[in-house]
């Protein structure tokens, strides 16, 4: 049963996600009947667990994340009813919209109110919706264009795009265009990497990944990020391609403009992400053809399986069963590196994707090829 509120713990503890103990922002339901924040259970599920992290059973291959849109709208109404009152210089969220959407608003004042929205909403679905239904999303994307609101603005259309009901919505608002332009020149290291994040929430709706992708320069502004930017900008470039690189096409597109030597590159520095996007693009003849081109790409993916993460050694094993698979002087390479070996090895591991990964190596090694 739900404790009831007081000065240190304001929400009711069926609002907080198992996993992450925070306020969940998009609760959904697994089919063990629990509930979890949707980018917590994700963040699980894409470790490779397939059981509930409650009840430990087992869960199906594909799990299935149902919206829990009665939880989402207590949290909200529940949010708003406990919200401190406002401090002299807050004002009313309506008030605040109409300042941003305002044409006479100055640069000041629009600035003073997308940051205060962009507090407000990250927690308030109903905001959020409100800010939708308004128009305002049409000032935010005029704002994204002006250096001095760049920054802010992206932030607020991250949290606009939250809900996966705005997010076809935010497309067919012409978001992508903008996002694509600050990702190739945005006025900081900080929007360049916000706007990679943006394109990777859009493209958590399936539709959406041929739609961004099929812009021009999309595809192009995530590769220069990986190759010119920072550490942020480089972690948020590879997300955004993971989560594009799912569908088909976009793994010809990113393979087409170079991505392979880059990721590899960047994988051998150790940006471990990297790896994922490879594990991808491994699963086209274009992308394994490049890989095997690039000099050290076995040995780089071998050190990934000694010393990697349980994610990056999943996508490791990932990459090589498909590179084995199409080429016996790769899979003579991998056996020369030890990779059998450490398949053994992951066979008992905890994680269900690396034990099944290393099992279809294995058997990749007893085939006529690589014997």
């Amino acid at each position: 049963m739900s404790k009831p509120p007081t000065a240190t713990n304001t929400f009711p503890d069926d609002f907080m996600c198992p996993i992450s103990l925070e306020i969940m922002t998009e609760p959904v339901i697994l089919s063990s009947g629990h509930t979890f924040d949707r980018s917590s259970i994700q963040r699980w599920l894409d470790a490779g667990h397939r059981t509930c992290p409650i009840t430990k059973l087992p869960l199906s291959d594909s799990p299935s994340l149902i919206p829990n849109h009665a939880l989402r709208s207590l949290i909200s109404n529940y949010t708003a009813l406990i919200s401190p009152k406002l401090t002299p210089n807050q004002q009313h969220p309506e008030t605040l919209i109409s300042q941003l959407t305002a044409n006479s608003s100055s640069i000041e004042v629009k600035l003073d109110s997308i940051d205060q929205l962009c507090g407000l909403s990250k927690r308030d679905f109903d905001l959020r919706k409100r800010l939708i239904e308004s128009g305002a999303v049409t000032a935010v994307l005029k704002c994204v264009k002006i250096g001095a609101l760049q920054e802010k603005a992206l932030k607020l259309l991250l949290n606009l795009s939250l809900d996966d009901d705005n997010k076809v919505g935010l497309v067919a608002e012409g978001a992508i265009c903008n996002v694509i332009d600050v990702l190739c020149g945005g006025e900081s290291a900080d929007s360049r990497a916000t706007a990679a994040t943006v394109l990777t929430s859009l493209a958590v709706v399936e539709v959406n990944k041929a739609t961004i992708g099929a812009y021009p320069f999309a595809i192009w502004g995530l590769i220069m990020l990986l190759r010119e930017g920072g550490l942020r900008e480089r972690k948020e470039a590879a997300t955004a391609l993971y989560a594009l690189c799912s569908f088909a096409d976009n793994r010809r597109r990113a393979v087409e403009a170079g991505a392979v030597e880059i990721l590899v590159g960047l994988l051998n520095s150790g940006l471990e992400r990297a790896v994922e996007v490879l594990g991808l693009l491994a699963k086209c003849k274009r992308g394994r053809d490049e890989m095997t081109r690039v000099d050290g790409c076995v040995k780089i993916l071998v050190r990934v399986l000694s010393n990697g993460s349980s994610r990056g050694v999943q996508y490791a094993l990932l990459c090589l069963n498909s590179l084995c698979l199409s080429s016996e002087a790769v899979c003579v390479e991998a056996l020369k590196e030890g990779v059998f070996e450490l398949c053994l090895r992951f066979i008992e591991d905890d994680n269900e994707k690396v034990r099944r990964n290393a099992s279809s190596l294995i058997k990749v090694f007893g085939g006529a090829g690589c014997s």
